[in-house]
């Protein structure tokens, strides 16, 4: 989401000399495929440039793409000239795509690159203070699950936490059914925690069924956040899921260091895929 400011900006400042910026979704969860999901992310975004729906991966198999995000750079005839994987080097993208424009006879494209101040979801990690890595729930590819006992897969098993955390280690404890890409909670009172360090902890969840809803609360270090809450949570930690999408939990304000985040679904039906910290 971080890039998204960066290409509105760029396809505001040169859609006069001839850039056209294209936009694929390549799903990673299978929600990400319902079109409705797409549709409200597209327009929360703010996105007005077209994006392509790649489902079938057939788009990310035939770049034998790897990375995400990915920038290709096309030229006017068709050429991939030059790429770039993951966040971060915008300003030489922008230069890229300046050259590019220039070879293709662009006038007026001017020195000066775009200046984005973005918040929210789309801010810039805090990369100095980021010592926990992008991390799934699902068996397949989750890293240090701690629950005792370790995973139970595709059945509902009655998880417990240990008494304490290491870091970039995290814990079930309730009725949860753990598949490969995701965990369902099947009982009220469900639980998540997790020892991390970063400033922003956002969690990928939604309802298991659509139309649905579920109450959670979450806390840190034991504690309502307060002013270290995230988008989409108040200062008490409460909030509702009732769409598929990434939620911003915590925020904090002040020190960076290591914490323990605990968020408590309050009725059954929720569904948990993937923590990202920022």
């Amino acid at each position: 989401m971080r890039v998204q400011p960066y290409l509105r900006a760029w396809a505001e400042k040169y859609k006069g000399q001839g850039l056209v910026v294209i936009g694929v979704h390549t799903p990673e969860f299978r929600f990400e495929k319902n079109m409705e999901n797409v549709r409200r992310e597209v327009k929360a975004l703010g996105v007005d440039y077209p994006v392509a729906v790649d489902s079938e991966r057939a788009i990310w198999s035939g770049f034998n793409n790897n990375y995400w995000p990915a920038f290709y750079f096309v030229d006017a005839q068709g050429n991939v000239r030059d790429q770039h994987f993951g966040e971060g080097s915008y300003e030489q993208s922008e230069m890229i795509i300046k050259r590019l424009l220039a070879e293709a006879g662009a006038q007026g494209i001017g020195a000066d690159l775009v200046s984005v101040d973005a918040g929210g979801l789309e801010a810039a990690a805090d990369q100095a203070n980021l010592k926990s890595p992008e991390n799934y729930v699902g068996y397949k590819r989750t890293q240090g699950f701690a629950s005792l006992g370790g995973p139970v897969r595709n059945k509902l098993h009655l998880y417990e936490a240990p008494a304490q955390l290491h870091l970039n280690e995290w814990a079930l404890a309730g009725g949860w059914t753990m598949g490969s890409d995701g965990a369902s909670l099947k009982g009220p009172n469900g639980n998540i925690t997790y020892r991390f360090h970063a400033r922003d902890l956002h969690l990928v969840m939604g309802p298991a069924s659509p139309g649905t809803s579920v109450k959670f609360r979450v806390l840190i270090d034991g504690q309502p956040p307060g002013r270290s809450h995230g988008l989409d949570v108040d200062e008490q930690g409460n909030s509702t899921v009732s769409e598929q999408r990434l939620f911003q939990l915590i925020r904090q304000q002040g020190p960076i260091t290591d914490r323990q985040f605990e968020i408590i679904f309050l009725t059954p039906g929720a569904e948990v895929f993937c923590f990202t910290f920022g």
